[in-house]
């Protein structure tokens, strides 16, 4: 009987061990905390929840789509913001309102905010920037204006809600520009009034905030070079050079090991370039293929934690949750059954 105590509670902890290794896909903790950013933009959650879809862990049990990220390395949220919105399923939400109720439920599970805005009333990217109804008719003066108070206006309100979001982006996915066709890139000095319109609205909202500008194609450096050149010779004010990384869009499909390496020069040439932080905004892989898609990410993180001096900040993965029978978007990591792919277990690897 003298053993008893301690034969009880080493048969305890086999029990928690054994346990912990038997859950699908949890076998890892999650890293230890640093500054690096595990993020996800998870904009369509409101859209999906109000559809009834159910998210499930590993194990099967309906959960918050927010824990079962966080359980998964995530720390770190990005939400994009329409101007004014329709109720479309697919293409719209994503208002003021839904994206500062967002931004709280974020940072009541501890996780730092990105703000993404389209300056559109739907999607903005390099295949179309078209400027708010709202805006329509108005002269360039009237544009800067009506650029700068909507920044406000939504930094004012998620100030208000007690958010201070820890980068914001002027724009997606911009090489063109933004607001058409006033703000193509085939009128710099025009192009630039406007981001810096928007980066002034967002100091003076939120000082400590980083302004992130924004450009597809990360392992293209030619691109990144001939663009951020023409934004410093304009004198465009920004703190983070933002990249897209999406292999499948490739011509060489979905095999990124055959352009991971000119992503992680173009990350490093950046930074020595223009002396600015780099992140990788968005990424995100097949989800039929999973394990190809973990490998990815894991060496797109080893990519941007290479960056010399900690100036790589993080990797954002584009609706991971946003599950294929949902959205019959084929990049997410989320399967059918709810669950999440093995390719989310990517940022839970200590690097």
């Amino acid at each position: 009987m003298e053993n008893y105590p301690f034969r009880y509670l080493t048969a305890c902890l086999l029990v928690v061990f054994l346990t912990s290794c038997s859950k699908e896909g949890t076998s890892q903790k999650p890293p230890a905390a640093d500054s690096f950013a595990r993020g996800a933009d998870i904009s369509w959650l409101p859209q999906m929840e109000a559809t009834g879809y159910k998210f499930y862990s590993n194990q099967g049990k309906e959960e918050d789509c927010f824990k079962i990220l966080k359980d998964h390395g995530i720390n770190s949220i990005r939400l994009r913001t329409f101007v004014n919105p329709s109720d479309d399923k697919a293409s719209g939400h994503c208002s003021k309102e839904e994206t500062v109720a967002m931004a709280v439920r974020a940072q009541k599970w501890g996780m730092k905010v990105m703000i993404n805005f389209h300056y559109s009333d739907s999607w903005a990217d390099p295949a179309k920037q078209n400027k708010p109804k709202a805006w329509e008719g108005h002269d360039f003066p009237t544009l800067l204006n009506d650029l700068y108070n909507y920044t406000f206006e939504v930094m004012s309100a998620l100030k208000t809600a007690g958010i201070s979001p820890e980068w914001v982006q002027v724009g997606n996915e911009i090489p063109g520009g933004m607001v058409y066709p006033e703000g193509s890139s085939s009128n710099w000095p025009q192009l630039v009034q406007l981001i810096n319109k928007g980066y002034d609205a967002i100091k003076a909202v939120s000082p400590p905030s980083k302004v992130i500008l924004h450009i597809d194609r990360g392992n293209d450096n030619s691109r990144f070079r001939w663009w951020f050149d023409a934004a410093k010779a304009n004198g465009a004010k920004y703190d983070i050079i933002g990249l897209s990384y999406y292999p499948y869009w490739l011509e060489v499909k979905p095999d990124y090991t055959l352009s991971i390496s000119e992503l992680g020069i173009n990350l490093k040439e950046m930074v020595t370039r223009y002396g600015k932080e780099v992140m990788v905004v968005e990424v995100g892989g097949e989800d039929t293929k999973a394990q190809n898609t973990l490998d990815m990410l894991v060496a797109v993180q080893k990519k941007v934690r290479e960056v010399p001096a900690g100036k790589g900040l993080g990797v954002f993965y584009w609706e991971p949750q946003g599950a294929r029978s949902w959205s019959h978007y084929a990049l997410s990591a989320w399967g059918d059954d709810g669950k999440p792919t093995k390719a989310m277990d990517a940022f839970l690897v200590d690097l």
